[in-house]
C-alpha cells in the first residue's frame, strides 16, 4: 500500500475545557474519497483545519503529503487546496479576476487555460464577467471550487461544501468532484448528510471529538447486529411504545410515520410477530418488511453503543 496522503495519530485539540478531538486516527490513501461524517460538534471542522495547518493539536501527530502542515505549512499548501465552509470569496470582484487572485496567490503566471478549463468544468464560462456577489448559492460554491483548484493541487479539502445548496446544485457539485477523483486527486469531505457519505470510498463517523467507525460505508452497514425491519404506522407515538416492548427489539428509531426497528435476530415469523404486538395493542400496520441498514442506522446504534458504555 502506498504512503497514505494524509493521516493523524492520537490527535488531541481542546478548545478550553472543550474536546474537539479525543484521540482521533485515520489515515487517507492517495486518489481516495474520504468522508468526515456527523453532526455539528462533531470535530469535523477542527480535523479540516488541522489538516490545513490552521490549527496546531494539542496531542498527537498530523501528516499531510508526508509533512507536517504547521511547521511545513508552505510546502503543504503548495500542494493542498481548501474550501471553507463560508464563501470566502471577493463580492467586487468578477468570476475571472476571483481564479486570477487566487492564481496569483500562489505564484502562478500563466493560468489562462487553467482558469478557462474550469470555468468550462463548472459551466461557469458565459458568467465570467459577473461579479461574485451576484451569483447564486450553487454558482458561488463551483467558483470558490475552481479557485480551490487553479494551482494543480494534489489533495482538496473541503469543509461541508454542499451545506445551503440547492438539490440541483448539490447534483452538479458532486459530478465536479467525481471529475476531479478521476484525475487522481485525494479529496476529503466534511458533510453531516449521510446520503452524500454513500459517494465516499471510506467514511469515518464522529460524534463529540469521538472516531466510532472508520470503514467504506457497505462495510459498515453491514456491521448492524441483528435484522431491521421498516415498520409504517399512522398512530406513530403510541406504536414507537408498543414496539419498544416486544421481545427481541433492541432498538426503535421513528421517521415520520415510519418505524426503523431494530431485532436482536432475523427469521421468518419476525415480521409476523410485529403485526401481531401491534394488532394486540389496537394498532394497524400499514406495512412491516426488512430493510437494509442505512448509514444513519449504523450511526444511531453506534451512539447507542458509546452512551451505554462507561465514558
Amino acid at each position: 500500500m502506498a504512503e497514505p496522503a494524509l493521516s493523524l495519530v492520537d490527535v488531541v485539540k481542546r478548545y478550553g475545557a472543550v474536546n474537539a478531538l479525543r484521540r482521533v486516527s485515520f489515515d487517507v490513501q492517495p486518489g481516495e474519497m474520504f468522508g468526515l461524517i456527523g453532526p455539528d460538534g462533531a470535530g469535523k471542522t477542527t480535523t479540516i483545519r488541522l489538516l490545513c495547518g490552521l490549527l496546531h493539536p494539542d496531542g498527537g501527530s498530523v501528516k499531510v503529503l508526508g509533512r507536517d502542515p504547521v511547521a511545513q505549512h508552505r510546502q503543504v499548501t503548495e500542494s493542498v487546496g481548501y474550501l471553507s465552509q463560508r464563501f470566502s470569496l471577493y463580492g467586487d470582484l468578477s468570476i475571472d479576476e476571483n481564479i486570477a487572485f487566487f492564481a496569483e496567490i500562489h505564484g502562478l503566471s500563466k493560468y489562462d487555460d487553467r482558469r478557462t478549463r474550469l470555468l468550462e468544468l463548472t459551466q461557469l464560462v458565459k458568467f465570467r464577467s459577473r461579479l461574485s456577489d451576484r451569483l447564486s448559492g450553487g454558482m458561488k460554491q463551483k467558483l470558490a471550487l475552481a479557485c480551490t483548484l487553479i494551482h494543480e493541487p494534489r489533495v482538496i479539502l473541503l469543509d461541508e461544501p454542499t451545506t445551503g445548496v440547492d438539490p440541483v446544485s448539490r447534483r452538479e457539485f458532486w459530478k465536479l468532484l467525481s471529475e476531479f477523483l478521476s484525475q487522481g486527486i485525494t479529496i476529503v469531505m466534511a458533510t453531516p448528510y449521510l446520503d452524500e457519505a454513500e459517494r465516499c470510498t471510506r467514511v469515518a463517523l464522529l460524534h463529540e471529538g469521538r472516531l466510532l467507525a472508520m470503514e467504506r460505508p457497505d462495510a459498515l452497514r453491514a456491521t448492524l447486529p441483528g435484522a431491521l425491519f421498516e415498520v409504517i404506522v399512522s398512530d406513530h407515538r403510541r406504536a414507537t411504545g408498543v414496539l419498544k416492548r416486544i421481545p427481541g427489539v433492541t432498538d426503535v428509531q421513528m421517521f415520520g410515520e415510519r418505524a426503523h426497528v431494530l431485532m436482536d435476530r432475523a427469521d421468518a415469523a419476525a415480521a409476523d410477530r410485529l403485526t401481531a404486538a401491534l394488532a394486540a395493542a389496537g394498532l394497524t400496520a400499514a406495512s412491516v418488511r426488512p430493510m437494509a441498514a442505512s448509514l444513519e442506522d449504523v450511526f444511531i446504534a453506534r451512539l447507542h453503543q458509546l452512551h451505554g458504555a462507561p465514558s
